[in-house]
């Protein structure tokens, strides 16, 4: 049914409405297309996008936000869509703006997306999901990605459950403890406290955490299991721990993991003390 809406509907929204086929926040002067180029700016700082990265617009239309994202940000939109007739046109419009190589699309059902987890930096949706059948089964597609790196930190790194940090403040309260501050300390670092693990960043003072000292490490634990002097399993040992680095890497890179979460709290004084 919205696929027949939309290549019926398409070329008449983009006439009447603009290549962006959504509402936005306007202020008293503002014309349409200003508000919602301000809109889609807000949304790409919202997300936090750096250049380079890449990200996903699921049910992204003919692909008006995408161009204008993916220029605001320096970053590589890929748009989502089921619709045959939208993706033809938001392909040419793409060539029209000079994103084609950066900009592309994928026809697919976005309650079945056919992405590997951890494809992207980031997703947004505008105005698109209310077409899902069953909501629950659209978000659960897209927070795939989260929970993937959240079960690689908790094997690797010998966790029975990744807790929030408002489930961690909620314990101390229920324990009786006065909570005085808290904060993620890892939000004001200059220097990411994921670098050492990153395999993108290369150092002389942490060789062996680098892509070329991991390489080594691991071709060295397989020689050593296989001739008899490192314990059985010992390569698949090294292995749950460089899927851990990498769950580690993506979760301070789209800042859903902290392992610098702090807390200080005291016990309340009674009258009686």
């Amino acid at each position: 049914m919205v696929n027949k809406y939309y290549d019926l509907v398409t070329s008449f929204y983009e006439f009447g409405w603009g290549e962006s086929f959504h509402f936005a926040p306007r202020f008293k002067g503002e014309s349409l297309r200003e508000s919602i180029k301000r809109h889609e700016h807000f949304l790409a700082l919202q997300l936090g996008l750096k250049p380079g990265q890449k990200v996903l617009d699921v049910g992204c239309g003919i692909g008006g936000p995408l161009r204008e994202i993916a220029r605001f940000s320096s970053t590589s939109v890929t748009g989502l869509n089921n619709n045959e007739y939208q993706i033809s046109r938001g392909k040419e419009l793409n060539r029209i703006a000079g994103v084609d190589r950066t900009c592309d699309f994928v026809k697919a059902d976005f309650m079945k997306m056919p992405f590997p987890d951890n494809s992207f930096d980031a997703v947004y949706a505008i105005e698109a999901t209310c077409h899902a059948p069953d909501a629950y089964g659209c978000y659960s597609e897209i927070y795939r990605k989260h929970q993937k790196i959240k079960a690689e930190i908790e094997i690797g790194d010998g966790l029975p459950d990744i807790r929030s940090t408002e489930q961690c403040i909620d314990a101390l309260k229920k324990a009786g403890f006065e909570v005085i501050w808290s904060k993620d300390l890892a939000a004001g670092s200059p220097v990411p406290w994921y670098l050492p693990l990153d395999t993108t960043h290369f150092s002389l003072n942490s060789f062996r955490l680098t892509a070329v000292g991991r390489f080594f490490t691991k071709n060295m634990v397989k020689a050593l299991e296989y001739l008899g002097l490192a314990p059985k399993g010992s390569q698949r040992v090294q292995d749950f721990l460089e899927k851990a680095a990498q769950g580690l890497v993506e979760g301070g890179r789209k800042e859903i993991f902290t392992p610098l979460f702090f807390f200080s709290a005291r016990k309340p004084h009674s009258e009686s003390q």
